[in-house]
């Protein structure tokens, strides 16, 4: 496994080391120790999701306030996605930031972000399946997240937006501008 900073401080890329032969590949998608070691924090995931999603839906920008902020570590199974994190910890250098990664089943790279960070995703490939862990359990009465299209934000999400498939209630979230961060 590789270890990759971002603009995003404590957001790491991970690229796991693969082996691959005529009969496939195999790869460690997960290892407790060895994940520790390279990102120096202990984080305890205690819960795995998937979602399957079609071309041109976008998830985001999501997260959950304190107490049930919630680290995760994400990557795509099958398919192909630009995830995207911004940094929402007030009194971290890279506050308002965002940084965006390509996430592909070829590339296998995974992007781990620690609490304090609205998360999402759009998926430029036919489907994708992506796969996250997360540190704390889903407490919907404290999810909340960003609009995804914030203009402070700026984010290009490389792709027509007005081909893009949202949820009600990710074309209604708040602007950057008016959140009050609870980080």
């Amino acid at each position: 496994m590789t270890l990759e900073k971002t603009c995003l401080e404590g957001c790491y890329v991970i690229q796991p080391k693969v082996f691959e032969d005529k009969r496939g590949y195999f790869f460690e998608s997960y290892n407790h120790e060895k994940f520790t070691q390279l990102i120096g924090q202990n984080i305890n995931f205690v819960q795995d999701n998937e979602s399957k999603s079609q071309k041109g839906v976008l998830r985001g920008l999501h997260f959950q306030s304190p107490p049930y902020a919630q680290a995760k570590l994400v990557r795509v199974v099958q398919g192909e996605v630009l995830d995207v994190a911004v940094d929402l910890r007030k009194n971290s250098p890279s506050f308002g930031k965002h940084q965006s990664v390509l996430l592909t089943a070829e590339n296998k790279k995974q992007f781990f972000m620690p609490r304090g960070f609205a998360h999402g995703f759009l998926v430029l490939s036919e489907t994708a399946i992506f796969s996250y862990k997360i540190d704390n359990i889903y407490a919907p009465e404290y999810d909340t997240g960003i609009i995804w299209d914030d203009k402070n934000l700026n984010i290009d999400w490389q792709f027509d937006k007005d081909k893009l498939i949202l949820s009600e209630k990710d074309k209604n979230l708040q602007s950057f501008k008016d959140f009050k961060t609870p980080f």
